[in-house]
């Protein structure tokens, strides 16, 4: 076989290793009840409780972050971020988590926020400092 043959198998090996990949880590959304019942790693999406306390002291453990989200079917449950708290956080328009479900709380380990902007839409993502 030619050089160029073997470069040319080698590129399309490495591209479908990539797609694999990346294709383990494309979920659906999913809500709370969902992911009480499968237990495995969801993606959700929700919006912050402002009536609840966000639980955060960068005194005592700058990397904990635990707050009360509200899933597109209405369902509040408390979530943990091992992440410090994003700039802005109560500002945000809605919440996208990934983690699981641990007793009645979910466990957080990435957190991308939507917040306003005046002239555009920004997002914040927050991976967690934890260890999974």
């Amino acid at each position: 076989m030619k050089k160029s043959h073997l470069l040319a198998i080698g590129i399309v090996a490495i591209a479908i290793a990539i797609l694999v990949s990346a294709s383990k880590d494309v979920t659906t959304y999913s809500n709370f009840t969902q992911a009480t019942k499968n237990g495995d790693k969801v993606k959700l999406i929700g919006y912050l409780v402002k009536d609840k306390p966000v639980e955060y002291n960068p005194d005592k453990d700058p990397n904990y972050l635990g707050f009360y989200l509200k899933d597109e079917a209405g369902e509040v449950r408390k979530v943990v971020l091992h992440a410090t708290k994003p700039q802005d956080f109560e500002r945000s328009e809605s919440i996208v988590l990934t983690g699981q479900m641990t007793g009645d709380t979910f466990e957080a380990s990435d957190m991308l926020l939507k917040c306003p902007s005046k002239y555009k839409d920004q997002e914040i993502y927050v991976r967690s400092e934890k260890k999974s």
